[in-house]
């Protein structure tokens, strides 16, 4: 079935069985053939323009054309002007052929003009027309409704509101933003294909000019939808949900999945408040996408001041905190963005902050004055991050026995060294899970870790953690006092015995007797710098394949 909108084409009216018995032929405007019949109407009246909408398929004998090539023209002109969408006339008693004066008129107003040379009965044309018509509506309900199945399904499953916009991003071929009553975007979605798959920032950008001017309307084939807020006046709008047409044209489909998006997203953001978790998403995103490399260091500038992000020209400073399982805070990440902005506001230099809830990440890059400033810098933004998590109620005493968090600062340059600094960051913070707790960890000292934690499903390091230590793993299990915490704290610090013994609260005789202990399970030399080495790479590597 060949529709536009709802309705059908002139082109598909004609291929009907009522019109095709009339043997239609085509005498003006032949390449309007594409235009949406709305309706079909009849009639005989001279004043019939004034009784039509628009988009109707107009059937007539010609008794109302007039007599006069004037009055025929004129008849025309009114008919193109009311913006019908075809003009169908039966030859017959009042016309064997059509005017000249009419068809100059239709081809003139660019108004496709059909005559048909056999009588045919007009009630079965409508009945046949409008038949299509409806069919054609019921088909795009059903669209709109799959649609709107899919992102209920997307919200049961957890997949929140970035989901229900790359719902409809895929339906349109277009991609979708989700704007805030004031304007401000609150989350970008791309299309899987088409120009606008990697950088629906740019896409955005470009829309802010064009839509400067609310009065002016959104720019020409777009489509905007409100997203009620439940209030009067200024609350009535909570959001809106913006469509350009980028890819492709927007039907009006398109609008009917998204009205009733809108309605859902409405019941979201009113129970949840997901405004601000929205605009962090959307900021984690960016960030994500610029350390995978899917956004370039050229483009990256740009759609970071889509986001706000104006550093100036000095170097940018990647950081990544990862927060342990057990404490992210069950889908408030807008509690916990807010107030660790507020605690980054006393750093004093230009940030740009998103989170990342499926990987428990919360991803930063920050402007510096000069490379100098990273270590200070770093050290106000990692107390930053940990009293921002305490507020948001994921840290302190009240969440005792929980896992720190992971602080990784990586090293400063330009967009180019942001984006790989930010992947090595990322990954190197889910690989210092269970180290020491520092306030943060450089990301080119845990470089180490970071191999050990690539190679930790490889069966080769499980068998070099075995045949390293796996003696006094076994002794522990049976035997008291354990042997394993007086290895570590030896490594920790690199095999200086009195501050082991310190650190143990052990007497020195005490702590001598389990190092010999120790070498005898292991039968090595714990004062050859190789067997220490090599007992430091076990036990680090024995945290990534627990």
């Amino acid at each position: 079935m060949e529709t536009q909108g709802g309705g059908i084409t002139v082109q598909r009216a004609l291929e009907l069985p009522a019109l095709r018995g009339g043997l239609p032929e085509v005498v003006a405007g032949a390449d309007r053939l594409n235009r949406t019949v709305r309706w079909v109407h009849a009639g005989e009246v001279p004043n019939i323009a004034s009784l039509l909408k628009g988009g109707e398929l107009l059937l007539t004998t010609g008794l109302a054309l007039g007599t006069r090539p004037a009055e025929q023209r004129a008849f025309v002109r009114r008919l193109a002007d009311r913006g019908i969408a075809a003009l169908v006339v039966e030859l017959g008693p009042r016309f064997t052929r059509l005017p000249a004066s009419i068809v100059e008129a239709a081809r003139t107003a660019a108004l496709p003009l059909i005559q048909l040379h056999r009588e045919v009965p007009f009630v079965a044309v409508t009945e046949e027309v409008h038949t299509e018509i409806v069919n054609g509506h019921y088909a795009l309900l059903q669209q709109a409704e799959e649609v709107y199945r899919q992102c209920t399904r997307a919200l049961l499953e957890g997949g929140g509101i970035p989901q229900v916009l790359r719902i409809l991003a895929d339906f349109t071929a277009n991609p979708v933003f989700l704007e805030a009553a004031d304007g401000r975007l609150l989350y970008a979605a791309g299309t899987g294909t088409g120009p606008a798959a990697a950088d629906p920032l740019q896409v955005w950008e470009g829309l802010r000019g064009q839509r400067s001017a609310r009065e002016a309307g959104p720019p020409s084939g777009s489509v905007l939808v409100d997203v009620p807020g439940g209030g009067h006046g200024a609350g009535a709008v909570r959001a809106r949900l913006v469509l350009p047409a980028v890819s492709g044209p927007l039907l009006p489909v398109h609008r009917m999945a998204a009205e009733r998006a809108a309605g859902m997203l409405a019941v979201v953001l009113m129970q949840a408040r997901q405004e601000e978790e929205l605009a962090a998403r959307g900021r984690g995103d960016f960030l994500t996408d610029l350390g995978e490399g899917r956004i370039t260091a050229e483009d990256a500038p740009a759609q970071a001041r889509v986001l706000g992000f104006r550093p100036g020209d000095g170097p940018l400073l990647p950081v990544v905190m990862r927060i342990a399982p057990e404490s992210s805070p069950s889908g408030n990440w807008a509690l916990l963005a807010r107030a660790v902005l507020d605690e980054l506001a006393s750093v004093g230099v230009p940030v740009l902050l998103g989170v990342r809830p499926v990987e428990g990440r919360v991803p930063l890059l920050l402007g510096l004055r000069s490379e100098s400033e990273r270590t200070a810098v770093a050290d106000r933004v990692a107390a930053a991050l940990r009293a921002g998590l305490e507020r948001a109620g994921m840290s302190g005493p009240a969440r005792a026995g929980i896992h720190p968090p992971v602080v990784v600062v990586g090293v400063p340059g330009g967009w180019a060294a942001a984006s790989a600094g930010l992947r090595h960051a990322a990954e190197t913070a889910t690989a210092a899970q269970g180290l020491p707790d520092r306030p943060w960890y450089d990301a080119r000292r845990l470089d180490i870790d970071l191999l050990l934690w690539w190679l930790r499903d490889h069966p080769d390091l499980a068998a070099f953690v075995d045949r390293a230590v796996g003696p006094l793993l076994e002794h522990d299990r049976t035997s008291r006092p354990p042997l394993l915490p007086t290895l570590q704290t030896f490594l920790a610090h690199a095999g200086r015995k009195a501050e082991t013994a310190r650190e143990l609260h052990l007497n020195r005789q005490t702590l001598y007797n389990r190092l010999a202990r120790i070498s005898e399970l292991l039968g090595t030399d714990l004062d050859d710098p190789q067997t220490v080495l090599a007992l430091s790479l076990a036990l680090r590597a024995r945290r990534h394949t627990q």
